[in-house]
């Protein structure tokens, strides 16, 4: 058999899929879907290469799940992001899915194989069964075919389609552009794609996994002699400033360290380097906003956040519930507790040269299974 190479589309924003996670990362068990997608299709072929299109802002963390497969950025759109997999390509023949397809059995992929090398593009296909029209004009239904993933193609072939400006919305209309033999077999109704929350209620996936994970982070910066200081978004009236590339805001530097170390993604230096004019005096409020954005995006709840911020000076007590509460509303959860203490005028801190902060934060999976739940 000749070879073939495997490329799962996985870059896409999900702008129909109304929740606050991306689809690519729903859990199923402990697996984000486009890792059990690709798990799963793994075991149904001999393929030489698998190579995972993920958007630009998940490729490293994609990576960090697997050493098995290979990963490529995608585009903002399919065309070019099937484009940039096919330079990794090697193999006489591609097969290309979409994540988003979630369920395709092995007798679908034994079929298309089947007629590996006798055509330059296979495509499942459905039929319709119900009376069709095209504006007031009937169609004749036997010739509708509605195409699905995966399609196998010859690679050269879309290769060369792909060098073309034109659009094109499928392989099979790619390879048809440059004269490409085109054949078609019966597709599956199980084969459907995730699309609406409500497509999750037409696949048989185990629960999400129950396991929470705990992260922390611990911060330091010094201080300075100025009119105010900013800890978890509040600013207090005092004679000192922090002195820091951003707005100095040590406890929520802490926290974004802990989300980081919940979810795997790293450090909040990975995320905002301090040598990036970009956050130069930023409010840390927005980096806390675009770390839980990010969080929830990939498949994560907050469970809760606890800190403890050590200054000799200021006096924090009187500013403790307005702390809390400015980090409830960032984080969108109540679970939020903010400690303050001094170190007994030990240490740098004791001498008011700085201030310190630990924090703590645990996340568990988004449970998607409730989003289908009808009242």
């Amino acid at each position: 058999m000749s070879e073939i190479s495997l490329v799962l589309l996985a870059a896409g924003d999900s702008t129909r899929f109304a929740s606050p996670v991306k689809k690519q990362w729903l859990r199923i068990g402990d697996d984000p879907l486009w890792l059990h997608v690709a798990k799963d299709l793994a075991k149904k072929a001999n393929f030489a290469k698998i190579i995972i299109v993920a958007n630009p802002q998940d490729l490293k963390y994609m990576r960090s799940f697997c050493d098995e497969f290979e990963f490529v950025s995608g585009g903002d759109m399919r065309q070019k992001s099937l484009k940039n997999a096919l330079e990794m390509v090697q193999s006489e023949f591609v097969l290309v899915s979409d994540v988003a397809r979630a369920s395709i059995s092995q007798n679908l992929i034994n079929s298309l194989l089947e007629n590996l090398g006798k055509f330059d593009c296979v495509s499942p296909y459905l039929g319709v069964n119900d009376t069709a029209y095209l504006g007031e004009c009937e169609i004749a239904r036997d010739e509708i075919k509605l195409i699905q993933t995966p399609q196998l193609s010859r690679t050269n072939l879309l290769k060369k389609a792909l060098q073309s400006e034109q659009i094109f919305t499928d392989d099979s209309l790619a390879i048809k552009s440059v004269g490409g033999s085109l054949s078609f077999v019966k597709g599956e109704i199980s084969a459907r794609k995730i699309t609406r929350i409500c497509d999750l209620e037409n696949f048989n996936f185990p629960s999400v996994c129950t396991e929470t994970f705990c992260g922390n982070g611990f911060d330091v910066h010094a201080l300075e002699a100025g009119s105010f200081i900013t800890l978890c978004g509040v600013k207090i009236p005092c004679e000192y400033s922090l002195i820091a590339h951003s707005d100095g805001d040590v406890a929520i530097h802490a926290l974004i360290d802990a989300m980081c170390g919940a979810a795997g993604i790293g450090d909040i230096g990975e995320l905002f380097p301090d040598t990036d004019e970009a956050y130069k005096g930023i409010d840390s409020k927005i980096l806390l906003r675009k770390v839980t954005d990010k969080i929830h995006r990939y498949g994560f709840e907050i469970v809760n956040a606890d800190i403890t911020i050590m200054a000799q000076k200021p006096k924090l007590s009187p500013y403790k519930e307005q702390m809390r509460k400015a980090l409830c509303e960032i984080l969108a959860t109540r679970k939020v507790n903010v400690k303050a203490t001094t170190t007994e005028k030990l240490g740098f801190v004791g001498r008011s040269e700085g201030i310190a902060v630990i924090a703590s934060v645990n996340l568990k999976y988004f449970d998607w299974k409730k989003l289908l739940i009808k009242d």
